[in-house]
């Protein structure tokens, strides 16, 4: 009885092991074959289509709104062309550095530099190649019948009349030769190189029809000088000295249309113009006094600055050259 067990458990056992390996078998052969699964795979298809087409039609509105969001391309600003006399001396290079660098403040700015000199200076031509400014750099000499002597006052004959006279050449044969000829928008301003600028006047300018006029500080023996204004006109002046010329103005207090330039060819400064009549001398054939136009709120607020740097006493340099010890002449100062 119990041999007959053990032979059907056996049996059994072979069986289900055949029936295992048969199954394994049938499996394995059926590794690799093409599935026709078409059935299940429609409604999967259906749906990652429609996903698809979901995902594209967001996508589209997303590219409309932001094209509503961006802000419509504004207009270029017009470029202010700053004329600067200069000419060597110690501070010199400290003035160029504190006015290029104020420059570098204001946006759409070509920096227009004019030596008195008979050549181009490696002083100020390395200065304004570092300066990260568009420039020009021009050089026209002073006749010496016409420069201030040692010892003689500030006033006794106008500085920069040439060098002015020189960037105004410049400037109408350069914008001449651009597209747009004598259309071209833009301003200039004669900028001592060692006044003060706030950043404000430069935007203030940069609307100017004509020429545009605004107080002066610290100029003329004054707190300031300044167009007087009513009703929105220039009627006068507020200056100390002289208030009967034709434009009682400091270089300083106006700015000139390019466009009013370019139409006048032959207005320049007159260096033998009498003592304060130098800025009248340019303005005169420009514009009428009924024509100024008024900026920094009406002429109430002083935006630049008539400033001077003190001359440096070099006494005791003096005496340690005198001794053969002075500063060494290769250091740039």
């Amino acid at each position: 009885m119990a041999t007959r067990m053990k032979l059907k458990l056996k049996t059994v056992f072979v069986l289900y092991f055949m029936v295992s390996l048969l199954g394994l078998v049938y499996a394995l052969m059926q590794l690799g074959q093409r599935c026709d699964c078409s059935e299940h795979d429609l409604p999967k298809d259906r749906t990652i289509s429609r996903l698809r087409g979901e995902l594209h039609r967001l996508q589209e509105q997303m590219k409309k709104s932001d094209a509503t969001k961006q802000p419509q391309k504004q207009p270029a600003k017009p470029t202010v062309f700053v004329i600067t006399p200069t000419y060597a001396r110690l501070v010199q290079k400290a003035e160029l550095t504190r006015l290029s660098q104020t420059f570098l403040h204001v946006p759409q700015l070509h920096w227009i530099v004019v030596e008195d000199s008979p050549h181009k200076t490696p002083l100020v031509t390395d200065l304004l190649v570092k300066s990260g400014l568009t420039y020009t750099h021009l050089y026209m000499l002073t006749a010496k019948d016409r420069k201030l002597q040692e010892g003689d006052p500030s006033w006794l004959k106008p500085r920069g009349v040439e060098q002015r006279n020189e960037g105004l050449r410049w400037l109408r044969e350069d914008r001449r030769a651009q597209p747009g000829g004598d259309n071209q928008q833009g301003v200039v301003y004669f900028a001592d190189d060692d006044n003060t600028y706030s950043l404000q006047i430069f935007e203030e300018m940069r609307s100017t029809q004509r020429v545009s006029v605004w107080p002066v500080g610290l100029v003329g023996g004054m707190k300031y000088e300044r167009p007087v204004v009513e009703g929105g006109k220039v009627v006068r002046f507020h200056t100390g000295w002289r208030p009967s010329r034709p434009f009682p103005m400091d270089m300083a207090g106006f700015a000139v249309s390019l466009k009013l330039v370019l139409a006048n060819p032959e207005a320049c400064f007159d260096g033998e113009a009498p003592m304060g009549f130098l800025e009248s001398s340019f303005l005169q054939g420009l514009v009428t006094m009924d024509e100024l136009e008024p900026k920094a709120d009406n002429c109430s607020k002083v935006l630049v600055w008539h400033t001077r740097t003190e001359k440096p006493k070099m006494k005791r340099e003096e005496a340690l050259q005198a001794q053969g010890l002075g500063s060494d002449r290769a250091v740039e100062v």
